[in-house]
């Protein structure tokens, strides 16, 4: 594998680009200067018309246009973002959410997009003595930039997180349930979508009100990822990477898990947060997420799993932990202040214009910002580029105490240009230039 390429953007090193006679950005935001990358580097950013902190993201393209849909941590609503030109990103609107109600998740296939209401807290902005909206809304996007809401479904509790739509009859939802402590998979029939109906649940033994209480974490974060073929759900369910068997939807069963907690225990909350498959190599990828600011929490991870049984999960590896750039002013990333460890990985798979895992896996890391995996060996995953936002100097929200960046999703077009958003900055748009780049299959 050829040495990484490290770069590090400096205001002087911005205005000299710009000197040189590179073409200038009319219209789009100007990429801030400060950023610091290995094998990666800006091509455009937006900061949404002041709307900073955008969450988590979906891409749809249409006749020749790119939209970008996107949550935000700091607003209520989603906004459209036009990323034809990834250079040039063209904010376009915000659909107004309710009140009081954390809007930050969405997914969408072909025509249909459904976005998550969830109970907020008061570390979050919201007010918890003021009502809030709960559940998922289920929109007609067949005008991409015009929205139009078909129905609302409640769980009867807090609400909705992280779901997945991967089109057809079913969304799999990470739902709260009343008698349950924690939210559980609730698949629900969207063959109606203006009359969605709840199809059958699971839920990991122990979650239910009167049930024995297992040692360790339980809870569903999601998503829940199909197989190609629809017969099964793979997922991190906390404690476990669970393989569930979905033929009879009313009635999941499970075929197999592979119990992470304990040793990893994220205090007080879920300790495994995503599951990627790689489906044409029996590989799941999983990790952890990162909760509890300065590393003051057990060990985070991400790692592979071979999955060629899946009623017998094994993990094959883990990933190296995130190194300081070069002169850092400090030793760890836990140092560094806020949160530091695994939190998203380019994850909606089922959209035909994101790129399919392969050799890369691009996960973001909090303070750490992008980083991305190369795992053309599984036994021995590398990191093989980073890109790192440029120090905030001031605060798009509460969080985190101290004030750095925090890069929190990232998704990947089939063009390979990489979003990633951060609770305190806008949308940046990337380039991967290390090896092992998947060559695009859209222009």
């Amino acid at each position: 594998m050829r040495p990484m390429k490290y770069f590090r953007c400096a205001a002087i090193t911005a205005v000299a680009i710009a000197a040189a006679g590179l073409p200038t950005r009319s219209h789009a935001d100007s990429i801030p200067p400060g950023w610091e990358a290995s094998n990666m580097e800006p091509i455009g950013y937006s900061g949404l018309e002041n709307r900073k902190g955008a969450f988590k993201m979906a891409i749809k393209k249409v006749n020749g246009r790119w939209y970008l849909y996107m949550g935000h941590l700091w607003h209520y609503g989603w906004s459209i973002v036009d990323v034809t030109d990834p250079k040039e990103p063209k904010f376009l609107k915000t659909i107004p959410g309710p009140g009081n109600t954390w809007t930050i998740q969405m997914t969408l296939h072909d025509n249909i997009m459904v976005t998550a209401l969830e109970k907020s807290s008061l570390a979050w902005g919201a007010d918890p003595n003021k009502p809030n909206e709960e559940g998922v809304l289920i929109w007609d996007i067949s005008d991409p930039t015009n929205p139009r809401q078909l129905a609302h479904w409640k769980t009867g509790a807090s609400g909705t997180h992280r779901n997945s739509y991967p089109g057809g009859k079913y969304a799999y939802l990470s739902a709260a349930a009343p008698g349950f402590g924690s939210n559980i998979l609730v698949i629900l029939d969207i063959s109606n979508p203006e009359h969605p109906k709840e199809a059958g649940r699971w839920w990991m033994p122990g979650q239910k009100s009167g049930e024995p209480k297992p040692e360790g974490p339980e809870g569903f974060h999601g998503p829940a990822n199909i197989s190609p073929d629809g017969k099964m759900a793979s997922m991190a369910y906390s404690p476990a990477v669970v393989n569930l068997d979905i033929r009879d939807a009313a009635n999941p069963k499970l075929i197999g898990k592979l119990t992470f907690s304990p040793p990893f225990n994220t205090a007080g909350a879920p300790s495994l947060h995503s599951v990627l498959p790689l489906w044409d190599r029996n590989l799941l990828y999983v990790n952890s997420e990162a909760i509890a600011e300065r590393c003051n929490e057990a060990l985070n991870f991400a790692g592979l799993i071979d999955n060629r049984n899946p009623a017998r999960p094994r993990l094959i590896s883990l990933f190296p932990l995130p190194l300081p750039p070069k002169g850092a002013a400090y030793k760890n990333f836990c140092e560094k202040g806020g949160r530091f460890g695994p939190h998203n990985v380019n994850q909606e798979i089922h959209l035909p214009d994101v790129e399919k895992p392969g050799n890369l896996i691009y996960l973001t890391y909090f303070n750490a910002g992008l980083r991305i995996f190369d795992i053309k060996d599984p036994v021995l995953p590398v990191e093989s580029g980073w890109f790192i936002p440029t120090q905030p100097s001031e605060r798009a929200g509460p969080l985190p105490r101290d004030l750095v960046t925090q890069s929190e999703d990232v998704l990947v077009d089939t063009r390979g240009y990489i979003y990633v958003t951060d609770k305190q900055w806008g949308l940046w748009i990337l380039r991967y230039t290390g090896p092992d780049q998947p060559t695009p299959t859209d222009r």
